[in-house]
């Protein structure tokens, strides 16, 4: 019998009313949130993680956290010619090999002829993700959801980056430049990703890390064309270039640190919840069951040449409507009637039982209603972009993982 069908909303546990009370109370304290498992709020759970666990991708990982939650991504590249879609993108490819026939363009031969830095930009259907969860069809809610969601963080990178970069190093900006070979042929990624057990808490940040690193271990077959000429590539493997170059080794640290932060990564999606005016970083499954809001922040790190600080840039923030509006609302003593029934004047005490209201009380716990507040968001993303803060942190932990 297949499992039962859940959504983005109904993945919560079974928990009494006080129990919920008890959790909310706790995550919401004014003094600092108090986890059960004892992590700070900007504390992720343990995690093992390995890159090339398949040998026929071009790139793939594999992260498994503590709670026995385990992914697998592998990434494949294919060879496609880029077509034009309507006369004005023919023209402007007519124009472009023109200028290259007569040598327009000033500055141009600067970069060796190749006509990389005027290529045309990269296109979000060069990148396919599919996402597979077991006891859900891949076209239910939650997979397609997910899919769309992650995707659509990794081609809204910028595509940008000034002259000297392009020179220097023609992969940088987004994922969909990285992807152009020239204004004729590109790359098509196909990002498959498994999770291998049934989803403890809400998938999203093991999906998102796994495709992180799996997008670090791709690498490409090293061009040996140039121009517009058709592409054909070096035979030996050993040659092939990464799709985002790892930091040159040095035997300085502080001098490989700078580097790092310097290049550009893939994007990263982290789950956020918020309990009153506290900010929970990678909730468990009990934590989302009683969040006021669940948000997915979207990061990305790209090449600065001009500010080595600032590199790392908000890519997007979505909703997630939170499990707890699900949730069984307690019941307190003034309406509840096997406590009234316990009283000496059960007929006076009915008369007086105040109708149902919409007010807090305090020990009850209450679905929360509503959305959430400026202030909290403005907080989110202080501690994801600040200096040294939540996304510095995640990225160079994952930047440490050894890649192969």
């Amino acid at each position: 019998m297949p499992l039962a069908q859940q959504t983005s909303a109904s993945q919560t546990p079974h928990i009494s009313p006080a129990e919920l009370s008890y959790l909310y109370a706790s995550l919401s304290s004014p003094e600092g949130a108090i986890r059960p498992d004892g992590r700070s709020p900007t504390q992720f759970r343990l995690l093992s993680a390995e890159t090339g666990i398949l040998p026929g991708t071009n790139g793939s990982a594999r992260i498994g956290f503590a709670d026995g939650s385990e992914a697998i991504v592998g990434v494949k590249a294919e060879l496609e010619k880029t077509l034009a879609t309507d006369a004005l993108d023919l023209r402007q490819l007519q124009e472009l090999e023109q200028d290259d026939v007569t040598g327009g363009g000033g500055g141009g031969d600067e970069d060796g002829g190749d006509g990389s830095s005027r290529a045309a930009p990269g296109q979000g259907s060069w990148v396919q993700m599919s996402i597979e969860i077991p006891g859900f069809r891949d076209d239910d809610a939650l997979p397609v959801f997910l899919s769309e969601m992650m995707r659509e963080s990794l081609v809204s990178s910028s595509n940008a980056g000034n002259d000297e970069d392009n020179r220097d190093n023609k992969m940088v900006g987004g994922l969909k430049g990285r992807l152009v070979i020239n204004r004729r042929w590109h790359w098509r990624l196909y990002i498959d990703v498994l999770l291998l057990s049934p989803p403890q808490s809400y998938p999203l940040p093991l999906l998102s890390l796994t495709t992180h690193l799996a997008l670090l271990s791709t690498r490409l077959p090293k061009l040996k064309s140039q121009g517009e000429e058709d592409p054909f590539f070096e035979d030996d493997w050993n040659l092939a270039e990464y799709l985002y170059p790892r930091p040159e080794s040095s035997p300085l640290k502080q001098k490989n640190k700078n580097n790092r932060r310097r290049q550009a990564r893939p994007p990263v999606t982290l789950l956020v919840t918020s309990m009153g005016s506290n900010v929970i970083f990678d909730p468990t499954r009990e934590e989302i069951s009683v969040a006021d809001a669940v948000l997915a922040v979207s990061i990305g790190r790209e090449q600065d040449a001009e500010n080595s600080d600032a590199n790392l840039k908000l890519l997007s923030i979505r909703t997630i409507d939170p499990p707890s509006r699900l949730t069984q609302h307690g019941v307190p003593d003034s309406e509840n009637a096997a406590t009234l029934s316990a009283a000496t004047n059960a007929t006076a005490a009915a008369a007086d039982i105040p109708h149902i209201s919409d007010e807090d009380v305090p020990g009850v716990w209450k679905p929360r209603r509503g959305g959430v507040s400026r202030s909290v968001i403005s907080k989110i993303i202080k501690l994801v972009l600040a200096k040294g803060g939540v996304g510095d942190e995640v990225m160079e932990g994952l930047e440490g993982v050894e890649v192969s």
